[in-house]
């Protein structure tokens, strides 16, 4: 005789069937721990973005090779989970879905027979509580406290419990006196599937911040790179050609060849050349226009001397002496230009 299989699990089936095709990203969570009244508050929040439902491991099973998916991938989503449920998505990817559910995630007070999720370390610290009961409640489960000050402290660092490890006795009510909430409740992910690729928990949780400031950074050297080897692109070219035209008018200015960007450069350059040597020449030997030219030249001088000394004036003492000497030294220059 062929037993018969419950309606209901027909119906299940079918409904996990229905919700694993109708998603691009699926996943896995484990809802262990979450109180009932927050499991449905959670629900509600979530509804316009992804669809959940819980259901016995080997009806999720069923529909998931209904599905044409490959069951070792469900295996392994399995792994981390405790109480799983499926999750499917059409509007966010692995990345998304992972923020989302991590924002359901709060501490809670660990109980007698929790298993510790990571090493639980009190600090040293003060705990600002007064002194009372608390005091021997605290020692009698490994936490070392003691009266100083008018509160209790906590006198050394110390670890309590190794991951793995079971909490025991009170100990999970007083570490969450002194603020440690070691067990997570939320909808954790166990991970996800998504065009045919597995994410894990670890791959899904970056930092935005610092993936920011990575692609910044990426940009700009792989910009610098391309306008040091001139590639050509849309984005480089106008810094490529500025540079260009900067070398450019540069081996012009050296070369002498005389153009409309270039000649009025070259005419102040040689004016100035022109200056350097009618101040080696005697006065005498100079006419009405050239004398006037080197006189102004002179009395420009003279006043940045002066506007240095004053500055230099203002600065302290050790400052000051440094600053004359560089001075002294770039007036001199000037001097030996006009003679």
């Amino acid at each position: 005789m062929i037993p018969k299989v419950m309606s209901w699990k027909k119906d299940t089936v079918n409904d996990l069937h229905a919700l694993l095709t109708s998603g691009d990203t699926i996943a896995v969570i484990d809802i262990h721990g979450v109180p009932a009244s927050a499991m449905f508050g959670m629900r509600a929040e979530l509804r316009q973005s992804m669809k959940i439902q819980v259901a016995k491991k080997r009806l999720m099973k069923i529909a998931w090779e209904r599905a044409g998916y490959d069951l070792a991938d469900l295996e392994k989503l399995y792994e981390s989970a405790v109480q799983p449920a499926l999750v499917s998505t059409s509007e966010m990817n692995s990345f998304t879905l992972f923020t989302e559910l991590k924002k359901t995630e709060a501490g809670r007070a660990a109980k007698p027979g929790d298993v510790a999720p990571h090493q639980i370390v009190v600090e040293k610290q003060d705990t600002g509580m007064p002194p009372g009961p608390i005091v021997g409640d605290l020692n009698s489960v490994g936490i070392p406290a003691k009266i100083m000050g008018g509160s209790v402290q906590i006198q050394k660092r110390t670890v309590i419990l190794e991951e793995g490890e079971v909490f025991e006795g009170d100990l999970g009510m007083m570490l969450s006196k002194i603020g440690i909430n070691p067990m997570v409740t939320g909808l954790r992910l166990c991970g996800t599937l998504e065009g045919g690729t597995l994410f894990e928990p670890a791959t899904l949780d970056i930092d935005y911040e610092q993936f920011e400031q990575d692609l910044i950074g990426m940009a700009a050297g792989a910009f610098n790179l391309a306008c040091n080897i001139t590639w050509f692109t849309p984005q480089t070219m106008p810094t490529i050609l500025s540079k260009a035209s900067g070398e450019a008018l540069a081996v012009a200015m050296e070369a002498a060849i005389a153009t409309a960007e270039t000649l009025p450069h070259l005419v102040a350059r040689a004016h100035a050349s022109a200056l350097g040597v009618a101040g080696m020449l005697s006065p005498d030997a100079l006419d009405d226009d050239l004398a006037a030219m080197m006189g102004a030249a002179a009395s420009a001088a003279a006043s940045a001397a002066a506007a240095v000394d004053t500055s230099a004036s203002e600065a302290p003492a050790e400052a000051e002496e440094e600053e004359e000497e560089e001075e002294e030294g770039g007036f001199d220059g000037l001097g030996s230009l006009f003679g």
